[in-house]
């Protein structure tokens, strides 16, 4: 038997602008074709592709996806008898997806995952360091740096707040290098806005 084919966990990460999404359909379009049983989340917290139930990558690809909320309505919907298991921008879940991932691969289920590693002050991001520790398979991606053309592994924010969490594209961040990387500071006008102003 294919190792592959058991149950484990297979992280695809990086920054932003690096393919994570596009590789994600990939795979999951790959073993659509095997006549594998396949599911897909992501979450609700990601609205940047409105409300549809579908996961739509920069390129315009997209796949069949469920919306949840949190890791437990992930597993509330969870069809009986998946066999592969994709769950997109998982750094916006909550710190039961480590549980609800490592249970599905411990049962048989084929599960990748893909999302940021870093926010945008290279801080690690949300379940996903966690969920890095514990998978079988790892693929790093890399984007190209706006600035130097090299390969770019962090997503500098260039627009909006200090939260870390802030839902946006090409107009809040772009792929950077080390070596282009900066630390971004929220102009005084905007930090002044009260948080329940802002609309993410």
């Amino acid at each position: 038997m294919d190792e592959r084919s058991r149950g484990h966990v297979e992280v695809i990460t990086g920054g932003m602008f690096s393919g994570k999404s596009e590789e994600l359909v990939r795979r999951l379009r790959r073993a659509t074709i095997a006549r594998q049983a396949v599911q897909v989340f992501t979450p609700a917290a990601d609205t940047r592709n409105g409300a549809g139930e579908r996961l739509v990558t920069r390129d315009n690809r997209d796949y069949e996806a469920v919306r949840v909320a949190d890791s437990a309505d992930l597993e509330r919907r969870l069809r009986f008898g998946i066999q592969v298991v994709g769950i997109d921008e998982a750094q916006f879940f909550d710190p039961g997806l480590v549980d609800v991932v490592q249970d599905l691969a411990d049962c048989g289920v084929r599960v990748i995952v893909v999302g940021l590693d870093l926010d945008y002050r290279r801080d690690p991001f949300g379940p996903m360091p966690a969920i890095l520790a514990l998978a079988e398979y790892v693929d790093k991606m890399h984007a190209i740096c706006v600035r130097c053309g090299r390969p770019a592994h962090y997503s500098q924010r260039i627009a909006g707040s200090a939260d870390q969490v802030q839902v946006g594209d090409a107009e809040a961040y772009e792929a950077r290098c080390r070596q282009c990387y900066t630390p971004f500071e929220p102009t005084a006008e905007l930090a002044a806005v009260p948080a329940e102003a802002e609309t993410g």
